[in-house]
């Protein structure tokens, strides 16, 4: 039994030890998570603006494939501008989001690397995997948005409601607005079976509790959607839809890969039992 206790006294220390090197230069005070707040926004500052100066020579062409499900469902093939300045800054605004997109991994790394440092060993090394994952999701969504969403809302708000004396005319500003929000939900939306990846990791949520409160998951959905997209039925489905859907997924993430109960020892078991029984 000496021995016994002994060995599991090494382990046990054996396992402080190595948690406290996994945690070691973790700990840091406010003004060095400012430091290295501020060192991570320069750091995506510079990034985008040079995103920013890649995109913005070829604005005039990314803003025309951004508006070709608008154009294809509008009768007279043209967006207009009313302001003299309205044509240079919605170009400049062109270039600045594909440039943010462009490079959108280097930024979600940067946000994944000032969580780093509260994080173990074995979590910091996949880092990078999740960043990855997580820019694909990104533009996943914002992909899903143009090439499934677009189409068909564009051709229910346009085609519906146009007539021989009723024609709409959009104009490039209000465009860019309504096109860049709804890309950026659809792209924010997908995220979520990877935000609940590591939410079941860290035991903050668990499967059970998913499935618990879908049903008011599925209500808040909608009402996401009524939010984020144009007042009308179809694109409000249109991403109510996959919301749905990315919630079942996520509920099967966090089974599969949350957060498991550490087993109890048997040996744990049979020394509190020996203390319960023993006299006083």
């Amino acid at each position: 039994m000496e021995e016994k206790d002994k060995n599991k006294n090494n382990g046990e220390e054996t396992n402080k030890r190595e948690n406290n090197e996994e945690m070691e230069g973790s700990t840091m005070s406010i003004l060095d998570h400012l430091e290295e707040l501020r060192n991570r926004l320069i750091k995506i500052f510079i990034a985008s603006a040079l995103g920013f100066a890649v995109c913005y020579w070829m604005s005039e062409w990314l803003f025309s494939l951004l508006m070709k499900p608008l154009l294809d469902a509008l009768p007279g093939k043209k967006l207009i501008f009313t302001g003299v300045t309205e044509g240079f800054f919605t170009y400049l605004k062109v270039g600045i989001i594909a440039g943010i997109f462009l490079v959108s991994p280097y930024i979600i790394y940067q946000i994944w690397a000032f969580v780093a440092p509260g994080l173990f060993k074995k979590e910091k090394k996949i880092l990078i995997p999740i960043s990855i994952i997580s820019a694909v999701f990104f533009v996943g969504g914002a992909l899903f948005g143009y090439f499934v969403v677009f189409p068909y809302g564009f051709q229910f708000l346009i085609g519906k409601f146009s007539s021989e004396f009723v024609q709409a005319m959009p104009s490039i500003k209000e465009f860019l607005s309504l096109a860049t929000k709804m890309l950026i939900a659809f792209g924010i939306i997908f995220e979520l079976p990877l935000v609940i990846l590591v939410l079941s990791r860290l035991g903050i949520v668990n499967h059970k509790m998913l499935r618990k409160y879908q049903k008011y998951a599925i209500l808040a959905t909608f009402v996401v959607g009524a939010m984020l997209t144009p007042p009308d039925v179809i694109t409000q489905a249109m991403m109510a839809g996959p919301l749905i859907i990315l919630y079942e997924i996520s509920i099967w993430v966090s089974y599969f890969f949350g957060k498991k109960k550490e087993p109890v020892d048997d040996e744990d078991t049979e020394d509190s039992d020996d203390k319960a029984i023993e006299p006083k």
